[in-house]
């Protein structure tokens, strides 16, 4: 991957996930580019309120000033024109958000540029820009609307799944071939042998890094699996990330409990998993991202078509 921003921590993220433009993009669907591009110049002056990832993307900016130099990049990659994405920026400034480079590509995926910046995660409420992303080899996830925002804290909270987003999807093809028996016993036999990286390996190696730049009291961002498994499923995941030297602050094995009151209970700032029913179900409690990808997605299309 290019490393454009060097030992930064970047992450690209959409207009629409970062400030809240439902009003404009309902001119977009029921009139058209044209129309569309005449309402944001029109209302280029009015601020836009902050989207589902605003503050996440606040929170992570953050870092730089509680470490003292720039370690955290935030880029904005849009569909928008320069033209229709003054606003956007008009509204950076007003939040005094340090976002400086940007993409706007004209009405096209912005997903060829990730690599150019040595984007870590990309963040849109468009599914296909994402998916594309995620097929590239990128962290990528669709930001869902309407998810609750926790009390305002300086802490920084990020919860994951683990199959198929920190991890690669091949356990959970076990279990959907074989059911959960068949889960179990092939997570027994090989216990010790490491998972293979998932889509989000790379963020979280990379949040890990940042984390072991604070003193350990001191450390303004907290880390969680949340996942279904349960023992003796644990086992495996425990020793993957020692071999992986990722560490996670708080790991939740779940046993197939829902998890919306486990992410309430960590106040997660962000949830990424891969089933849809449950970003579903998580989006009430925690902004929520949905990783596309894996077999469970795969057979969600199949189905579809």
């Amino acid at each position: 991957m290019a490393k454009g921003l060097g030992d930064k921590l970047v992450l690209a993220i959409s207009s629409r996930a970062l400030f809240d433009l439902s009003d404009s993009h309902k001119v977009y669907l029921a009139e058209g580019v044209e129309a569309y591009r005449k309402y944001q110049i029109e209302h280029e002056e009015e601020t836009l309120e902050p989207g589902d990832a605003f503050p996440l993307v606040k929170k992570l900016l953050s870092l730089n000033a509680s470490l003292g130099r720039a370690r955290v990049e935030v880029v904005l990659v849009s569909r928008n024109s320069a033209d229709t994405g003054l606003r956007v920026f008009n509204s950076i400034q007003h939040y005094d958000l340090d976002i400086s480079r940007a993409a706007f590509v004209g009405g096209r995926s912005p997903y060829p540029y990730l690599a150019a910046f040595g984007c870590h995660l990309f963040l849109s409420t468009h599914a296909e820009d994402v998916r594309s992303a995620l097929d590239a080899g990128f962290a990528a996830a669709t930001i869902l609307s309407g998810g609750a925002r926790r009390a305002s804290s300086e802490e920084l909270r990020i919860a994951f799944d683990g199959d198929a987003v920190l991890f690669s999807d091949e356990s959970e093809r076990v279990y959907q071939a074989g059911g959960l028996v068949a889960f179990q016993a092939s997570e027994r036999e090989s216990a010790r042998q490491p998972l293979h990286g998932g889509p989000f390996k790379g963020f979280l190696a990379a949040l890990n890094l940042l984390q072991r730049e604070f003193a350990d009291d001191a450390c303004p961002i907290r880390t969680a699996l949340v996942t279904a498994r349960s023992a003796p499923s644990h086992e495996r995941v425990i020793r993957t990330l020692r071999e992986w030297d990722i560490r996670l602050d708080e790991s939740l094995f779940l046993g197939g409990l829902e998890k919306s009151a486990f992410l309430e209970a960590f106040a997660a700032d962000v949830f990424f998993d891969d089933q849809a029913g449950h970003c579903e179900k998580a989006r009430e409690v925690v902004a929520t991202g949905h990783v596309p990808h894996g077999i469970s997605n795969e057979l969600k299309i199949q189905t579809e078509s």
